[in-house]
């Protein structure tokens, strides 16, 4: 090896480094990004799957069951104590009946101010995710047919 060559590879060291470190950077903050992202989505699928499920339990029984309907939402059925999701509570769920009869009136069920909560909260802290609403009308009220 010249004195030139050695000289000019001894100004290079570092190169190797530096370039790595920023590659490293950026593929990992896009690996966190579609992480992140696919949670968020998983939660939305959640969320709505939840609200149509209570809003299900709610035609077929009676409009007195609303608390009934608040532990399908977010437990998923009336004996469980754990949530479906973290953050989610009987407190986010509003279950609503209009004109509720045989056949006729509606129940609603609304999922309001769910937080999602990142893994990495780097850049920002949680995030208040939309209402989520399902609207059925009534079916068997509660009613067993003869």
């Amino acid at each position: 090896m010249t004195r030139k060559q050695h000289a000019h590879r001894k100004t290079e060291r570092g190169a190797s480094l530096l370039e790595f470190a920023i590659a490293a950077t950026v593929f990992l903050t896009v690996l966190f990004a579609v992480v992140e992202f696919g949670r968020a989505l998983w939660v939305h699928n959640a969320l709505t799957d939840a609200a149509r499920r209570g809003a299900r339990y709610a035609v077929l029984h009676k409009a007195t069951d609303i608390d009934d309907v608040k532990k399908i939402v977010v437990y998923g059925d009336l004996t469980s104590t754990t949530p479906l999701l973290e953050n989610l509570s009987t407190n986010n769920v509003t279950v609503t009946y209009n004109g509720f009869n045989l056949d006729t009136g509606t129940a609603s069920v609304l999922i309001h101010d769910y937080q999602f909560q990142p893994i990495l909260p780097l850049t920002f802290g949680a995030i208040t995710m939309p209402n989520y609403t399902t609207t059925l009308t009534g079916e068997s009220v509660g009613l067993i047919p003869n």
